[in-house]
């Protein structure tokens, strides 16, 4: 299988999987934050749902329409970190725009964004360097 499009794979199952981690109460702490760092509410369900589901549905269709996806999919997800990063809360689960900065210790906003920055940082790298090494 191509590169391109088993790491498309790889996306679905891992957004997939963050979707039904969320749901099982050993990975909560007593107020319910999932590995004691943050919430996810259904606007965080639904947003990477539907981010694993392009993934794999792009890995599905074509190499390309997999190429397409990491080149849209890795900047977002890599810029949502980064404003998690600085003011605690990201802009594709629209928290910045219903609840503002809010004031995080540095570690907290540090972990709580390290997956964005990871998945997206990989996910440009994906469909804009590998991409091109292995067409």
């Amino acid at each position: 299988m191509d590169p391109i499009r088993r790491w498309g794979w790889i996306y679905f199952a891992a957004l997939v999987a963050v979707v039904i981690i969320g749901y099982i109460p050993a990975f909560e702490d007593a107020d319910g934050n999932l590995f004691g760092l943050f919430k996810l509410d259904l606007y965080d369900d639904a947003l990477h749902l539907a981010s694993g589901l392009w993934g794999g549905i792009a890995a599905w269709h074509s190499r390309r329409t997999a190429e397409q996806y990491f080149r849209v999919f890795g900047p977002l997800y890599f810029l949502d970190g980064v404003l998690g990063l600085i003011t605690g809360m990201g802009y594709l689960d629209g928290g910045i725009f219903l609840y503002g900065p809010i004031d995080l210790p540095l570690i907290t906003r540090f972990f709580a964004n390290l997956p964005h920055l990871i998945l997206g940082g990989w996910a440009a790298y994906v469909g804009y360097v590998m991409a091109r090494k292995t067409a």
